[in-house]
């Protein structure tokens, strides 16, 4: 006998989990981890300097409207009106570029800045008194739930207050013509006015969250006995997420470590029973709602597709979206690495994401970049003009070829999967990963509002069918007994109430189903019914029992209805490797 079995693994393969540290050890961890060059340059390129430039902003407009201004208005009023129409030409050509740069940043902002805070604050309060009061699931939840929203809203205002009356005595907002030839001696009130401003804002957005939230519609439990009957005609959909495949036959994922299974015999399990109830009972779809990589490595997609291949009825049905695994983990090895923002390699898993997709339904989703959504390309169609480019940059990278390959990305989301018939089912396909370099954040999400208007749009086209709005991220905190706290922080989208009120005056018509939190949960806000997919994968180790289900929809009278799902179990590998030992 070995002393030591290779195959069980050992203490380097728990490095990166989460599961038995506090808060406090990862984000120490990743501080020793992380390479202070990249945090300086990217602290300096991306905080300190667009800071500087919020900071010097009034005192330059204001100087330029006391000279320059003022000599242009007084040369010509026609050399004036030719420069106004020319800002407003501008402006008319480039607002859809522009509003998308600005929303991006305006989330990445609060993805910074206000929600660490508001929601650390808000998810600590529910914590603590959850664990108090019996857990969200008593009497006491909603209440508990407003309050908690609220107080974190004033005390993330409180802190941000504190920081615009430190920096208040340094600022100075109006400039003269003599500060532009002396910049230097502006940069102290530039800084405090980046900080008042930003500040400013800090708390504005951090009590708009609380009383956003505090105002929501309760989240409940949708009770499985009390679900509708099948009646009309009904969809089939397996729903699998977060599978988390590994590159390697004897690896490890990152988040559970040795708590965890090996490989990826259980996905090949869950093909295998799919296979058989498909033959039996044919589905109508396998949605696959993210991360179906543990770090998005070509190694790993090739392991999914080389497992889903081996069954063409199954693979001719499916979905899939990205998950922040696939996209946001920066090295699977060191996922506290910080990526600065101009690598490459972010274009490069949003290559393979697309490339996977493309293999996988490309062939049946639609772009939706136009107002004609059944005529508009299908993925394969819209990708297919550019493969040489998307090529040579997989083999040789390339500036030019990344930007290209980063529109192409924006462009292919949302995706739609029309009904066959007027009152059939319809599939949107969503990217909800919010752009984030560092993986302590790694599983931000937002949904941008050019995703959101497109649904609405999709609704609109098809005013007679039923829909399944896909998304990795789940919306909102569930209505339970608090989890550990550090699964609590930055995991639901940022704008997550945003998309709950702009979803629900449609909410007889769709279903929202999504991955991300590795759960079993059917609920709802208000109108919005929530699917959450359990993981198969995470949370079992090979001699644990895992299940994934398949649920049944069905429209009749303009109203979507969800069946009690079928629950698909998945007993222990009859081979763990966890039991097996190697021979001397």
């Amino acid at each position: 006998m070995m002393i030591v079995d290779p195959r069980n693994g050992d203490a380097e393969d728990d490095r990166s989990s989460p599961k038995a540290k506090s808060l406090i050890r990862l984000a120490g961890g990743m501080l020793t981890e992380i390479s202070p060059v990249k945090v300086l340059s990217a602290f300096g390129l991306l905080v300190v300097l667009p800071n500087l430039v919020l900071g010097f902003a009034p005192l330059v407009v204001s100087a330029w409207f006391t000279t320059v201004s003022a000599e242009v208005l007084a040369t010509t009023t026609i050399g004036s009106a030719i420069v106004l129409c020319l800002l407003i030409g501008l402006a008319l050509s480039a607002w859809r570029p522009l509003f998308t740069v600005l929303e991006t940043n305006f989330w990445s902002l609060n993805a910074m800045l206000v929600q660490p805070m508001y929601i650390l604050l808000r998810e600590a309060l529910r914590h603590y008194t959850g664990k108090r009061g019996g857990g969200m699931t008593t009497s006491r939840g909603p209440r508990n739930a407003r309050l908690t929203a609220a107080a974190a809203g004033l005390l993330a205002a409180a802190l941000g207050v504190c920081l615009v009356l430190i920096a208040w005595p340094w600022t100075r907002w109006l400039g003269t013509p003599l500060d532009l030839a002396r910049p230097l001696h502006l940069v102290i009130p530039a800084i405090a006015n980046s900080v008042v401003i930003v500040a400013a804002y800090a708390s504005v957005a951090s009590v708009v969250s609380g009383l956003a939230d505090a105002a929501m519609d309760e989240t409940q439990d949708l009770a499985i006995d009390a679900m509708s009957p099948v009646q009309g005609q009904g969809w089939r959909i397996a729903h699998l997420s977060d599978v988390h495949v590994v590159g390697e036959g004897y690896g490890f994922r990152i988040e559970s470590g040795r708590d965890g299974p090996r490989g990826n015999e259980r996905f090949r399990a869950v093909l295998a029973k799919l296979a058989a109830i498909h033959a039996a009972e044919p589905l109508d779809a396998i949605l696959f709602t993210g991360d179906m990589t543990d770090a998005g490595r070509s190694s790993e997609w090739a392991e999914f597709l080389d497992a889903l291949d081996a069954y063409p009825q199954l693979h001719a049905i499916s979905l899939m979206l990205p998950g922040n695994h696939d996209l946001n983990i920066i090295d699977r090895a060191n996922p506290a690495r910080l990526e600065l923002p101009w690598n490459s390699a972010r274009s490069l898993r949003y290559l393979r994401v697309l490339s996977a997709m493309e293999t996988v339904h490309g062939g049946r989703t639609r772009s939706m970049t136009g107002d004609d959504f059944a005529v508009q390309p299908t993925l394969k169609e819209m990708l297919k003009p550019h493969q040489e480019t998307l090529r040579l940059f997989a083999t040789e990278g390339g500036f030019r070829r990344a930007l290209t390959v980063d529109r192409l990305w924006r462009e292919a989301f949302p995706q739609l999967m029309p009904p066959t018939r007027p009152d059939g089912l319809g599939f949107l396909v969503l990217d909800t990963n919010a752009d984030t370099h560092f993986s302590f954040t790694n599983a931000l999400g937002f949904l941008s509002v050019r995703q959101a208007l497109a649904i609405e749009a999709a609704m609109q086209a098809y005013p007679k069918a039923y829909w399944v709005i896909a998304m990795h991220h789940h919306m909102l905190e569930y209505p339970r007994a608090a989890d550990a706290l550090s699964v609590r922080i930055g995991t639901a989208l940022i704008n997550g109430s945003w998309v709950v009120r702009s979803l629900k005056h449609n909410g007889d018509r769709f279903v929202v189903m999504h991955g991300h939190r590795h759960v079993d949960w059917l609920g709802r806000c208000g109108d919005v019914r929530i699917i959450s997919g359990p993981s198969a994968v995470m949370g079992a180790t090979d001699l644990d029992a895992s299940y994934v289900l398949i649920h049944t929809l069905h429209g009749a009278d303009g109203k979507l209805a969800i069946a009690k799902p079928q629950r698909v179990d998945l007993p222990p590998l009859s081979r763990s490797r966890n039991a097996e030992s190697l021979a001397d």
